[in-house]
């Protein structure tokens, strides 16, 4: 098993009880993301975690896929579909390499608070964007501490060594607008939250 899955299966259960640290910025950016969504659309949403985020969105489109790489994770998204049920919401164990979607799949794409846990970020936005349709949004919210906070990086390396931590790619702002521009998204919303400026959300439009 990879270690990043048994990592977030060992954690999933504290993950699922911890509470938003800036419930502000979150409302702003499910207010945001909805005003690219609508009824019609068919929604990918990867590295979902425990489905808080999904299961507010999915009402809102006509089909919903949130996958994650955790069991555990998704195991928890399952439950807390049972108690709310959505028509359309689809809970999956993948990853973008796993899911084999087929070019022009989706609508929108949401990978939110995961880009910075993959190996090669660049090479996600890129599938992304082939699974996009025309027209389609990439929704995504990444930590890029290579801009806020680089000198945690030595300290990042050691607590996953140690298994305390997931991997954690340290990006830039530049890094992350450039992997977006190189797979041919155009770029239509940035913000930078006060409150957590390690935060770059972004909404990026394939032609």
């Amino acid at each position: 098993m990879d270690s990043s899955v048994r990592f977030w299966d060992r954690n999933a259960g504290r993950y699922a009880r911890r509470v938003v640290a800036d419930p502000a910025a979150y409302e702003k950016k499910l207010a945001i993301t909805r005003q690219y969504l609508h009824r019609e659309m068919t929604v990918l949403e990867f590295g979902c975690g425990t489905g808080s985020t999904a299961l507010c969105h999915a009402p809102c489109v006509s089909r919903y896929l949130a996958t994650d790489i955790s069991p555990a994770m998704i195991r928890i998204a399952r439950e807390k579909l049972s108690r709310q049920p959505v028509a359309g919401l689809t809970f999956q164990v993948a990853s973008l390499d796993t899911l084999h979607a087929p070019p022009n799949s989706f609508d929108a794409v949401l990978g939110l608070n995961i880009l910075h846990l993959l190996a090669d970020p660049a090479a996600a936005v890129a599938q992304v964007f082939t699974m996009l349709k025309p027209g389609g949004v990439f929704v995504s919210n990444t930590v890029c501490m290579q801009d806020t906070r680089p000198y945690l990086k030595p300290l990042a390396v050691v607590a996953r060594l140690l298994g305390l931590a997931p991997f954690v790619a340290f990006l830039s702002r530049q890094q992350l607008e450039n992997s977006l521009r190189q797979a041919g998204f155009e770029i239509a919303y940035r913000w930078v939250p006060e409150t957590t400026p390690d935060v770059y959300f972004l909404v990026a439009r394939k032609p």
